[in-house]
């Protein structure tokens, strides 16, 4: 039944996303995956030991929840209109809140859509508070820069590689929440 729901999550993402100036609104494309997710809207219950597999899988979807808010918030280069709280703790959504505004400044924001291939690499289930650890494959091929005054993309650099590797480092908040604490992206390391 898990892997149903898995599955079933799978299908939202950036479909109808378009290379079209944006009209400052946040897309909905995004926004439509949450009512799909009901691991999203109950707090997720402190792993049993043995239940290793089951804490995985909460681990993953809350990942691959934060990353579909990631998605949208850089697809208008600002958090508002955004989850990303509710995935993200405070210094991690801060980080990416600063690179958001940079992108503003320069007039940019994303389009197109990132593929993810997460893995749990680590998982301390057991711990006080438990935590684990996401490295994703990035597959970037698909999400391009748009310059928002023009409409035009803004070509990739040569030095960012359009597969890398994303690393979460994921806690179990107090109510019952995994979220992440710090979320890395290193664009020069292929995977």
């Amino acid at each position: 039944m898990l892997v149903l729901l898995l599955t079933g999550c799978a299908g939202g993402g950036a479909e109808g996303a378009s290379d079209a100036k944006p009209s400052g609104g946040v897309p909905s494309t995004t926004a439509a995956a949450a009512p799909e997710t009901p691991l999203s809207s109950a707090p997720l219950a402190t792993p049993a030991p043995g239940a290793a597999g089951h804490a995985e899988a909460e681990v993953l979807e809350a990942y691959r929840l934060m990353a579909a808010e990631y998605e949208k918030a850089y697809r208008a280069a600002s958090a508002e209109g955004t989850n990303l709280g509710r995935y993200m703790m405070p210094a991690a959504s801060g980080e990416v809140e600063k690179d958001l505004a940079r992108m503003a400044g320069q007039g940019a924001a994303m389009r197109g859509e990132l593929v993810h291939d997460p893995e749990v690499t680590a998982l301390a289930a057991t711990a006080q508070p438990p935590t684990a650890t996401v490295r994703d494959c990035v597959d970037a091929s698909g999400w391009q820069t748009l310059d928002t005054t023009t409409g035009w993309r803004i070509p990739r650099s040569d030095d960012r590689l359009s597969r890398y590797v994303a690393t979460a480092r994921m806690e179990l908040t107090p109510g019952g929440r995994w979220k992440a604490t710090a979320y890395t992206v290193d664009e020069k390391r292929s995977c």
